[in-house]
């Protein structure tokens, strides 16, 4: 499945249904877990290939769970006085705990099949060996960020606690990326069309992000340099009035 359409599927149906999610989480929650659920079955049972060739690409191969982590990513990229910022901003926590469950189905399915390969020392490419090592420490990050992401954690959480814990987002949206080209790549190299097109469109995906999310932050800086540039003849003359009322 076209990973960039996909992506597009993901951020009109985030919009469309932003009221109905936030609303009522728990039932895309749910959806999210029997969409894995479904997946295992037909693992295990098997269902009709134009069911099971979907589940793969979305739940196997993470696509769909990627696709929301980049709806999460972009959202942020927007501009705080922007209205699909102030539209989309409230979401951001459901829409991060529903690719968190979608991420479990492809986890379990590697992690039971590099796991014992690893551990019986058997043989292994390197590339393979280090995407694994980074997909452990993804599976940290999902599970701190997951789990800080619900309501009723973050209430439990002070403030800036909670925003230091939010920061390992960056990491972990960095690690993503790093982990599909370290599995695309070999492929890539030797020819394969799709593996190619697949690292490319990653790579324009989240190199966007970066250059987006850079000159947010940039900017944000440079008005808070104004504001407080702004602020400081103001704060001058209050301080000569009180000197003069002193005198």
């Amino acid at each position: 499945m076209n990973f960039l359409f996909l992506l597009i599927i993901a951020a009109v149906a985030a919009y469309l249904l932003r009221s109905p999610l936030k609303a009522h989480p728990s039932l895309f929650y749910s959806i999210a877990a029997m969409l894995v659920l479904l997946y295992f079955f037909g693992a295990t049972f098997g269902v009709p290939r134009w069911l099971w060739m979907p589940l793969v690409d979305l739940i196997q191969k993470c696509e769909l769970a990627v696709a929301l982590f980049a709806v999460v990513m972009l959202i942020g990229c927007l501009g705080k006085e922007q209205t699909l910022y102030r539209r989309m901003k409230p979401i951001r926590a459901e829409l991060s705990i529903i690719a968190c469950i979608l991420c479990l189905g492809h986890m379990a399915v590697y992690l039971g099949s590099y796991l014992p390969r690893l551990l019986g020392n058997a043989s292994i490419n390197s590339n393979v060996a280090v995407a694994f090592g980074v997909a452990v420490a993804l599976f940290v990050l999902l599970a701190l960020l997951g789990v800080t992401s619900l309501g009723i954690v973050k209430r439990a959480t002070s403030s800036r606690r909670w925003t230091r814990i939010q920061r390992f987002a960056y990491l972990f949206f960095a690690l993503i990326f790093c982990h599909l080209a370290l599995m695309l790549l070999p492929a890539a190299l030797h020819g394969g069309v799709a593996a190619q097109e697949s690292l490319f469109v990653y790579t324009a995906v989240f190199g966007a992000y970066g250059i987006l999310r850079l000159g947010k932050a940039v900017a944000e800086r440079h008005e808070e340099t104004q504001e407080d540039a702004s602020a400081t003849p103001a704060i001058a003359i209050e301080e000569e009035a009180a000197v003069g009322d002193a005198a």
